[in-house]
């Protein structure tokens, strides 16, 4: 069964982090942060750029490519 792809950057970082057979403690350990920082993160709609990159490279994943994707498709649908 196909799921639907995540709606927020939360979850596709919860999604990556899963797909890579990584744990919460292991990107949590990776940001020298606690565990429930990383549950915070999969709950968010938004994140700072700089959060975002540490993520980013701890995962070896871009994850401006998420909201590079969301620009194209709200400059295609301006009219």
């Amino acid at each position: 069964m196909a799921q639907n792809p995540p709606n927020t950057i939360g979850e596709k970082i919860k999604a990556v982090v899963k797909e890579q057979g990584r744990s919460v403690s292991w990107l949590a350990e990776q940001l020298n942060c606690h565990r429930v920082n990383i549950y915070d993160i999969y709950e968010r709609q938004n994140i700072d750029s700089a959060l975002l990159l540490r993520i980013s490279v701890a995962l070896r994943y871009n994850f401006f490519a998420f909201y590079t994707e969301i620009f194209q498709e709200k400059v295609n649908n301006v009219k």
